[in-house]
């Protein structure tokens, strides 16, 4: 039998469990009822995806601000408001545990603009103007 190297893929569960997370941050985020100063423009947050651990206990959120500009403020807000969003998680799901969320920055938008340069960079074959 082969044995998979790597991470695993996500279960169908996961992904929908990730995905109801999701929905719930990003609705919490527009409402915008937050005491942290960082966090009073908090609708211009975009939640990319949230991963969700295999027992489902523990969920990365991925973010990112329009622009990625103040990020080292509104990262660090998010992870102190995370029982507050773990608190409507809770009340919106009908999940057996809630999971305990912790926000990072989501990269692909960078990642993807690295690619981008690069692939235009190369230069072209001679005939190919």
């Amino acid at each position: 039998m082969k044995q998979k190297c790597g991470p695993r893929e996500a279960s169908q569960r996961q992904l929908r469990v990730g995905e109801q997370i999701r929905h719930v941050i990003a609705e919490t985020l527009q409402r915008g009822h937050f005491h942290d100063e960082a966090l009073l423009d908090a609708g211009r947050v975009t939640v990319a995806e949230v991963r969700v651990s295999p027992d489902l206990k523990h969920a990365k959120a991925y973010v990112m601000t329009l622009g990625g500009e103040d990020m080292d403020d509104i990262l660090p807000a998010l992870n102190d408001a995370s029982s507050y969003f773990q608190q409507e998680v809770n009340r919106k799901t009908a999940l057996k545990f809630t999971p305990r969320i912790c926000f990072v920055r989501d990269d692909t938008f960078d990642e993807a603009d690295r690619i981008e340069k690069i692939l235009r960079d190369i230069p072209k074959p001679r005939g190919e103007d």
